[in-house]
């Protein structure tokens, strides 16, 4: 029977409801549980799923609601003490240590006067009043926080700008201050090459290769995917790249993108051309013919995290790609299809490309697809239509391993390809979840007198907590070709079906004129690039575990939203607020 448990004022960050839920849903029994706060986005998601009941509509944004499905009521209360105590032990912290609990951004500066950096994790339809706050107080901000309007993304990344701030995001999932690791990050050892990007999958398969190349990051500054949109205009891009540029930790920089607006690649490949420092750039799905002297463009991820490594350690920089690796399946006449079930969405966006550069363009794909053909898929399993109400991939293998499962319906299937992508905010232990699956599908297709291969790319070094070596050893024990990036993968995927890609070598031309002129950083951001930011962490808890691993300070903001989540009254009070401070003045 379906019961509908509301905690009225029992805020908590929707990651740590979503893994909840994950977990809850694994309990014998309970036939299904949804766990979320009550907006009215998240009442339309509960509705979409069949959780549609009349206590649902009392609900505020503030309140925690549980919609519990069980066929025996009885078991009720021992379900509603597990959840009690798991959202004890996420409130707690991970080294359990009692802390002083702050509400207020008075109360976090005051705690943290030397902070530089506020870091958001909470809901996008909140976000902006609170960066703007921040921006108030003098702090750069990170926005993990996605779903913000991209009006909201201009005027705080303008009004950053002017105050000699960045606004890295929203939706920017990655990125490294001084060597300290900021949300969904890798350990990479401290090196000479900066980054910039507007990816953050990208910015982390660049980094962990740059490292196991022997190279190393001082910054890698995540400028959130839309930063290169017309309507943007490239702000804390341009700003990232200037603040490389004087940094003197820095020998190489290189630049990150999705897609780009063609003004907008213009607009920055301008200001490139007019820096002195060796620069590597990948607009990713541009197949560049040409490099320019000391500014290279690569094609792939790893090409470009490959070039960054041999410059820094002065090498000739040319492109050397893994070959690909032999698998020794049979696969009938029907076997002719790749599958990728991607967690990082760039990753899918690359093999996409490249399967498309193998067979010529293929034509557009369906809502939900990076790639779909008669014979091929490519799926990004953290896009917002596979994340509604559910925990992203990287964390939750439940959609994949579903994927994965339904193999053995599929006779045209001839390989799987997957990432495993380590570091901070991951899964603990993914190689394992799919150690679990691969050998019931393997045993599945034998019945049917069929094969197909397994083959999956890791993303992470050494230094990552769930063990590099550790994660390919499994899979490896469990049948799966591993590669050593996404293209080698891509490479071994369509070696196995015949086909291949030529990446061939560039010419190196002189570079193109510009008359960009190379403006000066901020102060502001040279003082953030230079030492370790102690930062204020505005939502997921967990994200200070990355901070205080490496030797940064972090002050923990249990951030609410105030006036009952209505976001019009909250903007009221910060108006009167303000008008009230600088009346004072």
């Amino acid at each position: 029977m379906l019961q509908t448990i509301i905690k009225h004022n029992s805020y908590q960050d929707s990651v740590v409801l979503m893994l909840l839920t994950s977990k809850i849903n694994q309990l014998p029994e309970v036939s299904r549980v949804s766990i979320m706060m009550g907006t009215p986005a998240n009442k339309d998601i509960f509705i979409a799923s069949g959780f549609e009941t009349a206590e649902l509509a009392e609900a505020s944004a503030n309140d925690m609601v549980i919609m519990l499905d069980m066929a025996d009521e009885s078991q009720t209360e021992t379900i509603l003490t597990q959840i009690d105590e798991m959202i004890a032990s996420q409130s707690e912290g991970s080294d359990q240590q009692t802390e002083e609990k702050i509400t207020s951004w008075k109360a976090a500066v005051k705690k943290a006067p030397e902070a530089k950096v506020a870091l958001f994790s909470i809901p996008g339809s909140y976000v902006a009043l609170e960066v703007e706050k921040a921006l108030d107080l003098g702090l750069h901000a990170f926005v993990f926080s996605d779903n913000v309007p991209i009006e909201d993304e201009v005027r705080l990344k303008q009004k950053a700008h002017e105050k000699g701030l960045i606004v890295m995001g929203p939706d920017c999932g990655t990125g490294i201050i001084h060597s300290i690791p900021l949300a969904f990050t890798n350990n990479i050892r401290a090196g000479k090459v900066g980054i910039v990007g507007a990816s953050g999958t990208g910015i982390q398969e660049v980094s962990t290769l740059i490292h196991r190349y022997g190279g190393g990051v001082t910054n890698a500054i995540g400028t959130g995917g839309r930063d290169l949109s017309s309507a943007v205009g490239a702000i804390s891009m341009i700003d990232g790249i200037l603040a490389l540029n004087e940094d003197e930790n820095t020998e190489v920089i290189t630049i990150i993108s999705k897609p780009p607006a063609k003004e907008i690649e213009e607009k920055v490949m301008a200001l490139l051309r007019n820096i002195q420092k060796p620069i590597v750039t990948i607009f990713l799905g541009v197949d560049p013919d040409y490099h320019e002297e000391d500014l290279y463009h690569a094609f792939t991820l790893d090409e470009a995290a490959q070039l960054s490594a041999k410059l820094v350690q002065q090498e000739a920089a040319i492109y050397q790609p893994a070959e690909a690796l032999p698998i020794g399946i049979s696969l009938t006449e029907k076997q002719t299809g790749i599958r990728g079930y991607y967690s990082g969405g760039t990753l899918a966006y690359e093999a996409a490309f490249l399967i498309e550069k193998a067979f010529g363009k293929l034509g557009e794909s369906p809502e939900g697809y990076m790639l779909k053909t008669d014979e091929h898929e490519i799926i990004d399993l953290g896009d917002d239509l596979y994340t509604q109400g559910k925990p992203h991939p990287m964390i939750d293998p439940e959609n994949r391993m579903n994927l994965l499962k339904a193999v053995v319906e599929d006779e045209t299937i001839a390989v799987v390809m997957f990432d495993v992508v380590l570091g901070y905010g991951a899964h603990g232990n993914m190689a394992q979840e799919f150690a679990n699956v691969i050998p019931e599908v393997r045993q599945a297709l034998s019945a049917q007198d069929r094969e197909v291969a397994f083959v999956a790319t890791v993303v992470g070094t050494e230094l990552d907590i769930q063990n590099f070596e550790q994660q390919k050893q499994i899979l490896l024990d469990a049948g799966v070709t591993v590669c050593q990036n996404n293209v080698q993968m891509v490479q071994t995927a369509l070696q196995l079906i015949g086909q291949t890609i030529e990446l061939k070598a560039k010419e190196i031309i002189p570079r193109k004129a510009s008359d960009q002129a190379v403006g000066k950083a901020s102060p502001s951001l040279m003082s953030l690039l230079s030492s370790k930011p102690e930062i204020i962490n505005v939502g997921l808890r967990s994200f200070t575990d990355s901070v205080t691993e490496n030797n940064g300070k972090v002050v923990q903001f249990d951030w609410q939203p105030s006036a009952g989540g209505d976001v019009y009254l909250q903007k009221v009070l910060h108006f009167l607020d303000t008008l009230q401070l600088n009346g004072a003045k």
